[in-house]
């Protein structure tokens, strides 16, 4: 996400009391309380998979900072969709539809945007800013209009997805694991079930054996 824009946050969230009825009242309230337990989101772009952001929820807007040693997220179009969990559950909760703001450093809103996002950042470095203004870009996402989705109104298909892409691999070194991993485990079991089938093998051809000498010295004793 490179594009900086300079345009200020100024679309309205979803409507709050007064501004649509008890259904939107109901909708801004359980967006903010979304929005404020759970760190988590995920951003739904167009054409793109899923990317889950961690944010900080000021005045209507999700703020999200991303970049270089911040986590990545593609470049953004004007307009997402941000699917909220519940904190209690895990499961998805709502589904809005958001503007795409890019703050501009230098800028109040970006300043204000950028304190909130350290304060809440772990691990968070004092020369953060700097680098944020330098290097990452600060987003605001503003939702607007009723959700798509919300308790007792989900979509029928199940949201599953493939896993994303990524160049993680251990195939050059393993942690040690105490016991073995499940894999060897299951290889020495396998082993050891072989093992104890070839010694049960070997005692029924040691018994059969016995058999036909026993009837053998049986007969020549006729």
């Amino acid at each position: 996400m490179t594009e900086r824009a300079t345009e200020q946050v100024s679309e309205q969230p979803v409507p709050a009391t007064g501004q649509g009825g008890p259904q939107a009242a109901g909708a801004a309230a359980l967006l903010g309380e979304a929005m404020a337990k759970s760190g988590l989101l995920w951003i739904e772009v167009a054409d793109d998979r899923t990317w889950p952001a961690w944010h900080v929820w000021d005045d209507g807007a999700a703020l999200v900072v991303s970049g270089p040693g911040e986590q990545p997220l593609p470049w953004l179009p004007k307009e997402v969709r941000v699917i909220l969990r519940s904190k209690d559950t895990g499961g998805r909760l709502l589904t809005v539809r958001a503007h795409v703001h890019v703050l501009e450093p230098g800028t109040p809103e970006w300043q204000r945007a950028a304190e909130l996002l350290r304060a809440s950042r772990l691990n968070s470095v004092d020369d953060s800013l700097t680098r944020w203004a330098a290097e990452c870009t600060v987003t605001a996402l503003v939702p607007f209009d009723t959700p798509l989705e919300s308790p007792g109104a989900y979509a029928a298909h199940d949201h599953r997805e493939p896993p994303a892409r990524t160049a993680a691999t251990t195939t050059s070194w393993r942690p040690w694991h105490w016991g073995g991993r499940g894999e060897e485990k299951a290889e020495r079991k396998r082993a050891r079930d072989e093992a104890k089938a070839g010694r049960r093998a070997a005692k029924e051809r040691a018994k059969l054996r016995k058999k036909r000498q026993r009837r053998g010295t049986r007969r020549r004793g006729r």
